[in-house]
């Protein structure tokens, strides 16, 4: 059980939304996504989308959604192998979410613990993933139990049967639960692409590749530029 959970070092970012991000939130989001700019082009929007989050929410919305900004500038530093500068940002979105749910916080409290926990295991060691990773789990189904269509609690929960190493995956389980977040989930622009892309992954790992090229194609539509979407297809 716990090799399986050392699967977070794989799993793509999920969405970040138990509601409608902020329009100002947005741009930092499809940056990330679009990876089109290096994480030191990026820091500058993270810094700047942080000042509007400050300036716009207060509580515990407004730790929910400073840990969103934690996550995504993580994941920038992650792309480019920074995994120290990674675990630093991602370290802050935890304390943030943990901020949040002291607050009152719900389900999205709980995702963003979840989303900077797995991605934490990531870049930390092989033994903090060990001793970390079932809690990513626990904390996505806090989620779900205060909102059962959190589309990337959803993911996170069946994205362990799509990137799970041998033995441990079930790539017909994990395209099935996948599937499901398509009419179960309430999604966002990166929960499409992120449920399109691990659907593609899958088929690619069963060597099905007609499938495969047709669920990355879709996952490049809403991201074109997504180099690992890219090299997928």
């Amino acid at each position: 059980m716990r090799c399986l959970l050392a699967l977070v070092l794989l799993i793509p970012a999920a969405g970040l939304y138990g509601e409608n991000p902020q329009d100002w939130f947005i741009p930092l989001r499809d940056a990330v996504y679009e990876q089109k700019l290096r994480a030191d082009d990026i820091a500058p929007l993270f810094r700047r989308t942080e000042e509007r989050a400050r300036e716009s929410l207060s509580g515990a919305a407004l730790y929910v959604a400073l840990s969103r900004c934690e996550y995504m500038m993580g994941r920038a530093y992650q792309y480019e192998e920074r995994k120290e500068e990674a675990a630093a940002r991602y370290g802050e979105g935890m304390n943030w979410a943990e901020k949040a749910l002291e607050e009152g916080g719900g389900a999205d409290a709980w995702q963003m613990l979840a989303e900077n926990l797995s991605q934490t295991c990531a870049v930390r060691s092989a033994s903090y993933a060990m001793a970390n990773g079932l809690k990513v789990e626990k904390h996505a189904k806090s989620a779900l139990a205060l909102n059962s269509r959190n589309a990337a609690a959803q993911y996170l929960i069946a994205a362990r049967w799509v990137f799970a190493p041998a033995p441990f995956h079930n790539y017909r389980k994990g395209i099935e639960m996948m599937t499901a977040i398509l009419t179960e989930g309430d999604m966002e622009k990166d929960d499409r692409f992120n449920v399109y892309l691990a659907i593609g992954y899958a088929y690619t790992r069963q060597k099905k590749n007609e499938e495969a090229r047709s669920w990355l194609q879709k996952a490049l539509e809403v991201y074109p530029s997504n180099k690992y979407a890219r090299s997928l297809l």
